[in-house]
């Protein structure tokens, strides 16, 4: 028997039966679909979170003190940060271009009759530098400002929108009250994407200098912000901080650093590495009702072979090969599997849109994803095919021409 006679008696078979063959492949669409659908939006959300990485500079470190748990209660800084560490980090490394210092504290403010709590971050005018953030009204504080601990105030889009204002000239100039001290706004941040959960444009920005001595009361930092030269000098950068923390806080050779620096390589593949775990998971959960689906191709098989028995007879009389039985009924599991494969790239793809037109989420439809689907659906009608198949080979043709239709 030919190849094509082996799929015209196979397509013959399977439309013969139209709503039977429908309701067989609904396992295999809705597993493929499942599995597309979580994987796009899975790959969606790790290119979504490289892209705002890479936003902030590849070559952005972030150095933090190590914190310790006191009684199950509190932490606390190991030896925490301060500017004079910053100044040392000026001096003496070399491959290290800016350094921006970070206190951060959860404050209420207010303008006019709006009152909300925000972040409220002291840093050094070089912001916009270090983490790669535009103006969207206004300017950033200068040194001056800083120097002499001018209350002035930049604000960051989020923070400006749940003031109940949406155009940023709107507020440039106005005095807003940061914990009932007067702030005069000088800028507003154009929007910037968030990472790691945190939203980065809810802030307000004032200069360190006033966060330390006016509004704040502490000189501990939260954090010190690095911009390497380049992507290539990155390990030499990191080389040096640590050199120059260690030496400013007095680590003898052999003791453990109080301190970590990290980068936003490593920000990346931890986000990649647990995106992608909740990927496979999905996946995985979605590839249980594929097996569901290739029980039923097997089961509904079996009672195309039942009921065929006197057509395999006849057809074994005639010549018939139990090759070519097994052919045919082989060929009618894997076009089972195949066009409810097709339909289920095609639903899982529409799913995945909707849901990113729904929802405004990243998709990422991988071809490979795509293919190798198609490929799994192929094969799961070959393993749930093979069993059926011999059987209705192995049927006695004698045995099978007494049958009754």
């Amino acid at each position: 028997m030919l190849v094509g006679e082996i799929l015209r008696v196979a397509v013959g078979a399977l439309t013969a039966n139209k709503m039977r063959s429908l309701l067989t492949m609904l396992g295999i669409i809705i597993g493929i679909g499942s599995v597309i659908t979580m994987v796009a939006l899975g790959r969606g959300a790790q290119q979504q979170v490289t892209d705002r990485i890479e936003a902030l500079g590849t070559t952005l470190l972030r150095v933090g003190a190590l914190r310790v748990r006191w009684g199950g209660v509190g932490t606390a800084d190991i030896a925490p940060l301060s500017l004079d560490d910053v100044a040392l980090i000026r001096e003496r490394a070399r491959h290290v271009v800016a350094v921006q210092p970070q206190q951060d504290r959860q404050l209420p403010v207010q303008f006019r009759h709006s009152n909300i709590s925000v972040q409220v971050t002291g840093t050094s005018p070089n912001y916009l530098e270090v983490r790669k953030f535009r103006m969207a009204a206004g300017r950033m504080f200068s040194d001056a400002e800083n120097r002499l601990m001018q209350r002035v105030a930049v604000l960051g889009w989020t923070a400006l929108e749940q003031l109940g204002l949406d155009n940023p000239w709107g507020i440039v100039g106005e005095p807003i009250r940061i914990q009932g001290m007067q702030f005069r706004v000088v800028g507003v941040m154009d929007l910037k994407g968030q990472v790691g959960g945190r939203d980065a444009n809810e802030q307000i920005l004032i200069p360190i200098r006033t966060a330390r001595y006016r509004l704040f009361g502490r000189e501990r930092l939260n954090d010190i912000f690095a911009l390497a030269r380049d992507e290539e000098s990155i390990p030499l950068a990191m080389a040096e901080l640590q050199t120059v923390l260690r030496r400013s806080h007095r680590i003898m050779p052999g003791e453990e650093d109080d301190f970590m620096i990290r980068t936003q390589a490593d920000f990346l593949e931890t986000l990649n590495e647990s995106t992608g775990t909740f990927t496979l998971l999905l996946a995985g959960i979605a590839g249980v009702s594929l097996l569901v689906g290739g029980i039923g191709i097997m089961n509904i098989m079996l009672v195309s072979v039942t009921e065929r028995t006197h057509e395999i007879g006849v057809r074994k009389a005639v010549g018939a090969t139990r090759a070519n039985i097994l052919l045919q009924f082989l060929a009618e599991a894997v076009m089972i599997c195949l066009v409810g494969g097709l339909i289920g790239v095609s639903a899982g793809v529409a799913g995945a849109k909707a849901l990113s037109d729904a929802f405004a989420w990243t998709i990422a439809i991988d071809p490979q994803t795509v293919a190798l689907a198609v490929a799994w659906a192929g094969a799961l009608g070959i393993v749930f095919g093979v069993w059926p198949a011999q059987r209705a080979a192995r049927l006695d043709t004698v045995e099978a021409l007494r049958h009754e239709h």
